[in-house]
């Protein structure tokens, strides 16, 4: 996973984005607020183009967040535990980029 501070992008892994596009698709179909968005980013990335802008890749893991904690009497734990970890993987990549970079010279 790379990220460009300048572009405020993030570029996610084929796996990530696939996983999340399914899991968005489904916080669609719930009428989850703000999964429209994200949804049509991840499903719309070509083969090899995974970048998505902070804002949405937030947007996206939050939403899966909310999936997430409506769905968590009804799915499998297996499943709930796919889910949490696709959000919380979004959530990390977008906070990576939000972090300031830390100098390596010393004081």
């Amino acid at each position: 996973m790379t990220s460009s501070a300048f572009h405020r992008t993030i570029t996610l892994p084929a796996p990530v984005c696939e996983q999340a596009a399914h899991h968005l698709e489904h916080a669609v179909q719930k009428a989850i607020d703000g999964a429209a968005t994200p949804w049509r980013a991840f499903r719309g990335a070509d083969g090899g183009d995974f970048a998505f802008s902070v804002p949405v890749v937030e947007q996206a893991a939050g939403c899966l967040l909310v999936l997430a904690a409506e769905s968590a009497q009804s799915l499998r734990p297996s499943a709930l535990r796919a889910l949490i970890t696709v959000a919380l993987h979004l959530r990390d990549a977008a906070e990576a980029v939000r972090r300031p970079a830390i100098p390596s010279t010393a004081w």
